[in-house]
């Protein structure tokens, strides 16, 4: 028995591009389970271990979604989330914590961009319903936005052809 498609040969299915999601923390136990497991649900994960790697991943990437400390070698990241919202404003970003955050620090990190915060320990499945539900609101943001540069195309060539 040979291969046989249920489908013409001439369909074609455009495969959705993979996500990439940049995790930084500086604990490679913490990053490498998390990557695998993301890797798995078809992520593309790029795991850092410093503020200035995940700077640089930011401008050779493509990138969906961050998932941070907000301690990093004794450094808060809210530059890194800035930057990250800069580069890519429909951007996701987690920010995991080993202990609760002062007040005016959790006012910061939601100014600055996080979108969700957990404690640590946090169950993997649960970073992954938050991160689709991210995406999910990212590709929405993308979408509305495309579609409002087509809008505004039309209404150029209008104003232009009438």
């Amino acid at each position: 028995m040979g291969s046989h498609l249920p489908y013409s040969n001439s369909v074609r299915f455009t495969p959705m591009p993979r996500e990439t999601i940049v995790i930084l923390d500086p604990e490679s136990n913490a990053q490498w389970p998390l990557k695998a497991f993301l890797e798995n649900e078809d992520y593309n994960v790029i795991p850092v271990n410093t503020i200035e790697k995940a700077r640089k991943k930011f401008s050779e990437f493509e990138v969906s979604g961050l998932i941070t400390e907000y301690w990093i070698n004794h450094s808060s990241t809210l530059e890194t989330i800035r930057g990250f919202k800069k580069a890519f404003p429909e951007g996701y970003v987690m920010l995991l914590s080993n202990g609760e955050l002062k007040e005016n620090e959790y006012e910061e990190t939601m100014d600055a961009g996080a979108d969700d915060f957990f404690l640590k320990p946090l169950s993997i499945k649960r970073i992954l319903l938050h991160l689709r539900k991210g995406l999910k609101q990212r590709q929405n943001l993308l979408q509305k936005k495309r579609l409002a540069d087509k809008l505004n195309q039309i209404s150029l060539i209008k104003q232009h052809s009438g």
